[in-house]
């Protein structure tokens, strides 16, 4: 059996957001929502990590190179969340409402046909310190 590794790669972003859904009435979504409905929107800085699982190459010695993932990440994900509205500014949540669950799926399926499909990935968003999702749950 081969020796599976896992690299991580750290990142931020500054992003705000509204969690509403326009098929509820204000009342609802306040209800569902609270604070994070208010109609002017609310930020976060959020915590990337993007978590990648592999062999490890005889002759680098990585499962990928950093840099590389590093590059990836910036390239596709911070240069197009950080410092947004993603309610306003980003594509993927013109329908769909910018959940932490939400954001971390869009982010895998973003980078997901970037890398080798022999590498598994995973996302961990953490919207405050204390407040985290991962997908996909390996």
């Amino acid at each position: 059996m081969a020796n599976k590794v896992a690299v991580y790669r750290k990142e931020h972003f500054n992003a705000a957001h509204r969690l509403h859904n326009p098929s509820l009435s204000a009342e609802e979504n306040d209800r569902l929502f609270g604070k994070c409905n208010l109609p002017n929107y609310h930020g976060h800085n959020y915590e990337l990590i993007v978590k990648v699982i592999g062999e490890v190459d005889p002759k680098t010695g990585y499962v990928i190179d950093t840099k590389l993932l590093s590059t990836l990440v910036n390239e596709h994900i911070i240069s197009k969340f950080d410092h947004r509205n993603l309610n306003l500014d980003v594509p993927e949540f013109k329908e769909l409402n910018p959940t932490a669950e939400n954001i971390a799926i869009v982010i895998f399926n973003i980078l997901r046909p970037l890398l080798s499909e022999q590498f598994l990935l995973q996302i961990r968003l953490y919207e405050t310190p204390r407040n985290f999702v991962e997908y996909p749950t390996i």
